[in-house]
């Protein structure tokens, strides 16, 4: 999820700003990839036409010249219609050139808009479906944007390392909606913490702890799946912030930009993890399976413990944030702020451009200049940490990275991908839910 505080679009006056600021965010950054405002067209597929996926469209375009649209994809026709709606409203027409022709719907409307005259696909849809979609994408030779999360289960993590490095050896970039990872006061904090800033990690905290999310919407799909006659997948895709199967739970599919910022510090995976978590609040039918709140702890392989939070109820204090605590100070960072308190202390001042188009910008730069970005195995690995820490919360059981990479056997596909019955999981109970 994106914080829905942060500026969307760019009016042209604010593009020019921002991709000025962008090539000293990069030259900060020793990426080495500064904004090249080069003529060469490049062609864009959206697969995953809802909010987040026609957002990133609109950021892609507003991230670099010569950025056209042209192909559309969604299981959902009214998707796309709408997508392509809010995508005229917002683009300009010279970076807009979808045809009756080049919308697609159905389960697979991914192939035909990787079939079309696209060089780079955006993939948002719900993140079930992303390691299908990303292998399919590689194969055939496009760069990629996908959203965050990349996968809902360890199976589905697995497949996105493999594609990951065969996009590499094909030269192909991917780039993650880890968008923390672009932006200039978290560039700024993570260099000085990687240079020693705050001494040796010991510990820290993440949190994303706000108020319910997208009820409205779920007590009116619920409707429609009454009322309207839906099937049960319909349903739950159309639902799919509420079923685990797609999201992952809201510890994967939020709280992971956290976690990845975590990781990022401290410079790996973590070695094991406790957690717990319930359903307290958002109890009805129309919430699907899902928890509304989890606190996890990570032990990393340094010894340093990370205490992690997320929760989505109402009524309630918020902190979206991570504090890492090192033998010589702490390092501080939200969306909006970052500092290192102690001997060493800074406070990033600048404004950060806006980091969901500087991802997009960061990606097409690396493009022209020969050489793709791909992130793919460190958003694999920064899910895979939200994912086990799920896992134990359902189970009640603690896990081990090395387990739950190489041995644990869940995938949590549906038996067919069709418009039919599709019973929703219990929710989970832990020391009853088997871990599997």
């Amino acid at each position: 999820m994106k914080n829905t505080t942060t500026k969307q679009s760019l009016s042209r006056r604010e593009f020019i700003k921002v991709t000025s600021a962008a090539s000293l965010v990069a030259a900060a950054s020793g990426t080495g990839m500064l904004f090249a405002a080069g003529s060469d067209k490049i062609r864009v597929g959206l697969v995953g036409c809802g909010g987040r996926g026609t957002g990133a469209a609109i950021d892609c375009v507003h991230s670099s010249p010569n950025v056209v649209i042209t192909a559309l994809g969604d299981i959902f026709q009214d998707r796309w219609e709408s997508s392509l709606k809010r995508l005229t409203e917002r683009v300009d027409k010279k970076n807009l050139a979808v045809k009756p022709t080049s919308c697609f719907s159905g389960f697979d409307a991914y192939k035909k808009v990787l079939a079309s005259d696209i060089d780079l696909a955006i993939l948002a849809s719900p993140p079930h479906f992303r390691p299908k979609h990303l292998k399919a994408a590689v194969d055939a030779g496009k760069h990629i944007f996908m959203e965050k999360p990349v996968a809902v289960d360890p199976t589905g993590v697995r497949s996105v390392i493999a594609t990951s490095e065969l996009a590499k050896k094909k030269g192909l970039g991917i780039v993650a909606g880890t968008q923390r990872r672009h932006q200039a006061h978290y560039l700024e904090i993570m260099k000085r913490v990687h240079n020693g800033n705050i001494g040796e990690i010991v510990s820290g905290q993440c949190y994303w702890n706000m108020g319910a999310l997208w009820i409205g919407r779920a007590w009116e799909n619920w409707y429609n799946y009454k009322a309207k006659d839906w099937t049960d997948m319909e349903w739950q895709i159309r639902n799919w912030l509420f079923l685990t199967w797609l999201s992952g739970d809201h510890i994967v599919e939020q709280h992971v930009h956290n976690l990845d910022v975590i990781n990022w510090a401290i410079g790996s995976h973590p070695e094991k993890c406790t957690g717990m978590g319930g359903r307290q609040v958002r109890t009805a039918p129309a919430f699907g399976n899902i928890f509304d709140h989890f606190a996890v702890e990570y032990e990393y392989p340094n010894g340093a413990r990370v205490m992690s939070m997320c929760r989505q109820t109402s009524g309630c204090s918020n902190n979206v944030s991570e504090r890492v605590i090192g033998t010589k100070g702490f390092s501080y960072t939200d969306g909006a702020n970052g500092y290192i308190k102690g001997s060493k202390a800074f406070t990033y001042e600048p404004e950060s451009p806006n980091p969901y188009v500087q991802e997009h910008a960061d990606l097409i730069a690396s493009i022209r200049n020969g050489k793709p970005l791909n992130e793919g195995k460190r958003i694999a690995e920064s899910n895979l940490t939200a994912i086990m820490g799920r896992m134990s919360a359902y189970t009640g059981r603690a896990i081990s990275w090395d387990w739950v990479m190489n041995s644990s056997k869940l995938d949590l596909s549906p038996p067919r991908y069709e418009m039919g019955e599709l019973p929703v999981r219990p929710v989970a109970v832990p020391g009853e839910t088997e871990l599997i």
